[in-house]
């Protein structure tokens, strides 16, 4: 029962302060999630997520700051990222169709009941994925709605970042493969922070 009210609360909280978001006054911040839509090429609408960097990708524009920005000043740095790719200016509307419910860490030094995962890039429903320690690269990837058409499958990422040392460790997946029949060696056991990157594909890959 308590964790029903606790996702019904969630739930509540994302929608409200969206709706506020919408009011143009709001600064994105890293685990938002924007939608994007290009009035004159839908194929390029989609739901970014916001990274730990705070950085989107977008097609042709590539990444695009928007942590610390309003929707407004978003909207402008997507708009200059495409352009060149139409005759006219583009008209780009974002929007903020969710923002995590944050809460202040904890004294206590137990055990978190999840981690936090990043699912970003060609795939259907990016987003913070809240998951259970223990969770696979396979099980997260099943909860990203398919990939897009620009998606290049066989070049997919998860890019691990020491917390110690900084550095950025990148396990390179080949996801077309398994879905052909391959056995993957070693199913990644993700940890706290991790990013699922979906590549955008090069021309005649």
């Amino acid at each position: 029962m308590m964790r029903a009210v606790l996702v019904i609360l969630s739930f509540l909280f994302a929608t409200a302060t969206a709706a506020l978001a919408a009011g143009g006054n709001y600064t994105v911040r890293a685990g938002d999630t924007l939608s994007v839509e290009v009035l004159e090429d839908s194929s390029l609408n989609r739901n970014v997520l916001v990274l730990p960097d705070g950085q989107i990708n977008f097609p042709f524009a590539g990444s695009v700051s928007a942590a610390g920005r309003t929707i407004g000043q978003i909207q402008g740095a997507l708009v200059a990222g495409i352009e060149d790719q139409f005759q006219t200016t583009p008209t780009v509307v974002v929007s903020v169709v969710n923002i995590p419910l944050r809460t202040a860490p904890s004294s206590q030094s137990v055990a978190p009941a999840t981690i936090n995962v990043y699912l970003m890039g060609e795939v259907n429903n990016p987003g913070l994925r809240e998951v259970t320690p223990g969770t696979s690269f396979l099980q997260l990837l099943s909860q990203g709605g398919g990939f897009t058409k620009f998606a290049a499958t066989k070049r997919v990422q998860v890019r691990r970042r020491d917390a110690t040392t900084g550095a950025e460790r990148v396990y390179k997946i080949n996801y077309r493969a398994l879905a052909n029949g391959a056995a993957l060696s070693e199913d990644i056991i993700l940890a706290n922070g991790d990013v699922i990157l979906v590549p955008e594909r090069r021309l005649f890959e």
